[in-house]
């Protein structure tokens, strides 16, 4: 199925590791142009370098989402780069568990404000797009009371409502909202695998807990992501899609 994703210029933060990776890569090899931020440069670098293998144009540097300036900076200079913005994908998490005050305010400033100004950033741009399309990603946490309730829940279920607002408040300009929230996922220096080293009692329980046995990967959540991106879901809007393998009960209405 052809996506309908060629030429057209994503913006992907947080491109270097698990899912935000993941997304880059499927929408370069879907033909997309890709502007990655990550904090380490050098891997932005190197994640860049792997991009434009794929034969499209790539972009990036190094970036704390949390700098709403620094990433304002990334964002115009991504557009200048590409030749414009077609797809925002707002992955980057602080993965604020702890209910202390640090806890909190990592997770406003990275979770849901950093993906409130990257959308703001990219909004002129968007506005100019034939194909225009806002991607954030949530979490099954931020649907159900789970052990990361707190900022991480919080600030994911908020997510999923400003995700929708724009889907409302967006449509006469033809731009697309939605978010993805993923189950657990599994990768290499992942949370889970850190988890399954540090506290396998922890990683047992929430295997567990799937109906699949397993995790998912990188790949799957990327692979919704992109789409919900793509033109191919041009009548999807608003909409929050859960990938967890059946993890989450809950009933979506």
């Amino acid at each position: 199925m052809d996506l309908g994703l060629k030429g057209l210029c994503a913006v992907v933060t947080g491109g270097t590791k698990g899912i935000g990776r993941a997304i880059a890569e499927t929408l370069a090899a879907e033909g997309a142009n890709v502007a990655i931020c990550a904090r380490n440069g050098d891997e932005v670098k190197a994640e860049i370098a792997a991009l434009e293998k794929k034969g499209v144009r790539a972009t990036g540097r190094a970036v704390d989402v949390g700098d709403g300036a620094a990433l304002k900076a990334f964002v115009e200079a991504s557009a200048a780069a590409l030749g414009g913005i077609d797809i925002v994908v707002a992955n980057v998490s602080a993965l604020a568990i702890s209910g202390d005050e640090e806890g909190w305010r990592k997770g406003f400033e990275v979770d849901l404000m950093h993906s409130v100004r990257a959308v703001n950033a990219a909004m002129p741009y968007l506005e100019k797009s034939k194909a225009a399309a806002i991607v954030t990603i949530s979490s099954v946490s931020g649907r159900e009371i789970d052990f990361a309730a707190g900022p991480y829940g919080a600030f994911k279920a908020a997510l999923i409502h400003y995700t929708q607002g724009l889907a409302y408040q967006l449509a006469a300009k033809s731009i697309r909202a939605n978010s993805v929230s993923p189950g657990n996922t599994y990768f290499e220096g992942g949370v889970w695998n850190k988890i399954k080293v540090g506290n396998p009692e922890l990683y047992k329980t929430a295997l567990a807990l799937n109906p699949t046995g397993r995790m998912g990967t990188p790949q799957e959540m990327a692979n919704a992501a992109v789409f919900l991106a793509s033109p191919a879901a041009s009548f999807i809007t608003g909409t929050n899609l859960v990938v967890d393998g059946a993890l989450t009960r809950g009933v979506q209405l």
